[in-house]
């Protein structure tokens, strides 16, 4: 009887994990069914998602092409960047400091950085460790994340903080921001006598066994086996009835200039990293398994904890609310908790999250700029399944509620640009000059060129590296020009008496105010 009830037994215990591992299976091939629809709706060239289950990756396999238009095929060794996703990595380095003793995220910044500066200098004074990474410093969303893009280094965005004028008052509003990152890096290299870019490696990378990953734009160049990141864009139809139009998206590679590699590597702490569905399937494993790794406490258990806390609200509704802890959105629905983050470079787009009561993990590595949507599309649709709930087509909904809102933003823009008044350009010759902001943004060139074929054409150099561009005419004495992947747009300040051109006006993406570039009589 002991020995047929213990057979019994062991049958019961074996049937679970058997028709587990069933359904692993059936999940993932549903899985990977969906993410092909995914990316056939939204265009998206390239795709490698890595899934974690129970201790272990079940699954990591690519889809689609490193290029559109080209032959070769994403694999899960394939480098896409991962942005924002950057910022945990910073979280993580910051934590393992914590597990030393070398600080605690209750100290106060200017303590640690004597040299730090800000243009409130009561937040200045009492801006904590643990503000920098939560996106409460009082900054505007995305303040000085454009910099970069004209050539300066990680030092000179450093010195501009105390230029860039606070919106709200310190941890009064959630407002995300990559430039308080640097605070970050800044601090983990006065303690440890080593960049930002050597503590990820040895604190991170090497414990984790990610030989794959890198933290700067240069390295990312020089990998032969990365994919090619793809601008993405709302691509306005025909009207076809009244309330209906032909409308689609746009997808095309980015070379050069156009992939920002410059920004990438000065952005660094905030969103440098590159790495491959291989390796963020290691790095999701040590966040499920807070902080070890074969064994071992990379970081404590207690500090894994801590950076999955929540310390802001982003959003909340009847159905959720979203905490964002350090460098991680704690999103709490009536369904189930998932912690996760996105990111975005130029052309890269990245969803790396887990759903610690399930033991699940999924990242999903996207070569296209696509918004958010056809991420968490795939990662609710796996999730839904795990959880056996029926089905719903998130991609369907998700792309709908997409291209109603780009119809709204373009044709009001179309509205905007139709009401402005269309004013000539001032004489060229009027503008050409040295215009000069001081030490700490050096100063721009105007020149005037012949191009061959045409008439002349007016250029301007500007930043530390002397990056030179075209400025192409907007309205009035307002032009553009492309710089390291971004657009700017400089206002040139003509006199109403005399006509001439006492100085410029840059804009460096938000409200950053740095005050007018002065023409110089030299």
């Amino acid at each position: 009887m002991k020995n047929i009830i213990g057979t019994l037994l062991s049958l019961l215990l074996l049937y679970p994990a058997t028709l587990f591992a069933q359904d692993n299976d059936a999940i993932v091939r549903k899985t990977e069914q969906y993410a092909t629809e995914v990316m056939k709706l939204w265009q998206i060239p390239g795709m490698a998602i890595s899934i974690v289950k129970d201790g272990e990756m079940i699954y990591s396999k690519g889809l689609g092409v490193k290029e559109m238009g080209k032959k070769d095929l994403v694999n899960p060794n394939t480098l896409f960047q991962i942005g924002s996703v950057s910022k945990s990595f910073t979280a993580a380095v910051m934590a393992s400091l914590v597990d030393e003793g070398k600080i605690k995220w209750e100290d106060t910044v200017k303590n640690i950085l004597p040299d730090f500066k800000l243009y409130d200098k009561w937040v200045e004074e009492n801006l904590l460790v643990k503000d920098i990474m939560t996106h409460r410093s009082g900054l505007q969303g995305q303040l000085g994340t454009y910099i970069p893009n004209m050539g300066y280094e990680r030092d000179d965005v450093y010195n501009m903080l105390p230029l860039l004028k606070p919106k709200y008052s310190l941890r009064a509003s959630y407002e995300y921001n990559n430039i308080t990152f640097l605070i970050a890096s800044k601090i983990i290299e006065k303690l440890t006598g080593k960049s930002w870019d050597q503590n990820v490696r040895e604190r991170i990378f090497n414990p984790l066994g990610m030989s794959s990953s890198h933290t700067t734009g240069e390295e990312f160049a020089a990998a032969n086996y990365a994919a090619t990141p793809h601008e993405f864009s709302y691509k306005k139809g025909k009207m076809l009835t009244d309330s209906t139009w032909n409308d689609s998206v746009a997808v095309n590679p980015l070379y050069d200039d156009e992939q920002a590699l410059h920004w990438l590597t000065v952005i660094g702490p905030a969103g440098s990293i590159s790495s491959t569905a291989n390796d963020m399937a290691k790095y999701t494993l040590f966040h499920l398994n807070k902080g070890m790794v074969d064994g071992k406490q990379v970081i404590s258990r207690e500090q894994a904890e801590f950076l999955r806390r929540g310390h802001t609200i982003t959003s909340q509704d009847s159905s959720r609310i979203t905490l964002y802890g350090h460098c991680w959105f704690i999103e709490q629905n009536s369904r189930y908790r998932v912690i996760f983050h996105t990111g975005t470079t130029w052309g890269f787009t990245t969803l790396c999250a887990y759903i610690p009561e399930m033991d699940l993990g999924i990242t999903i590595l996207v070569n296209s700029e696509a918004p958010a949507f056809p991420r968490y599309a795939i990662m609710r649709r796996m999730i839904d399944l795990y959880k056996g709930f029926p089905d719903k087509d998130y991609n369907k909904m998700f792309y709908e509620e997409w291209l109603v809102s780009a119809q709204k933003g373009v044709r009001t823009s179309e509205k905007k640009e139709a009401d402005i008044q269309s004013s000539p350009a001032p004489l060229s010759t009027k503008l050409t000059g040295i215009y000069d902001r001081g030490e700490l943004f050096g100063k721009a060139v105007v020149t005037l060129e012949d191009v061959k074929g045409s008439k002349p054409e007016l250029y301007i150099t500007v930043g530390p590296k002397g990056w030179k561009s075209k400025l192409t005419h907007k309205n009035g004495g307002e032009y553009r020009f492309r710089m390291g992947g971004n657009e700017f747009k400089v206002t040139f300040i003509i006199d109403k008496d005399s006509g001439e051109c006492t100085g410029l006006d840059m804009n460096f993406g938000y409200t950053e105010n740095f005050g007018v570039w002065k023409k110089s009589s030299k």
